[in-house]
């Protein structure tokens, strides 16, 4: 007896979430911290398929009273549900002054990667 439905085909949709976390986190901290979030996403079953630790850069304006953060980018695939859940987690983080989570166009980049390099325009005059 087997359902319509026999194997659900789940469909991970690409995202970049950046995150600046308590300038007072020490480089080591800041790793720790990174490699527990990394799980978290995990576990909530996402993919990461990146980290670019950016480092502690001033910020454009003060945010609880700091005007440097450590600033981190996920490339993680997952789907909306677990992204929204991971939000969540981050909202009840203290270390995690802000964040940002973007949906990247599946359509462009693969459109991008098979197309290659882009011309670069060159200036006349």
């Amino acid at each position: 007896m087997f359902s319509a439905r026999a194997e659900e085909v789940i469909h991970l949709h690409p995202y970049e979430i950046m995150m600046i976390f308590e300038p007072r986190l020490t480089e080591e901290e800041a790793a720790q911290l990174i490699g527990r979030l990394q799980d978290g996403f995990r576990d909530l079953g996402g993919e990461v398929a990146g980290v670019d630790n950016w480092g502690k850069r001033r910020m454009a304006y003060e945010i609880r009273k700091q005007r440097e953060g450590t600033y981190a980018v996920f490339q993680v695939r997952g789907e909306p549900a677990t992204v929204k859940e991971f939000e969540r987690q981050l909202k009840l983080n203290e270390s995690v002054l802000r964040f940002l989570t973007v949906r990247l166009d599946e359509r462009r980049s693969k459109a991008s990667a098979a197309a290659g390099p882009e011309p670069v325009a060159e200036e006349v005059g």
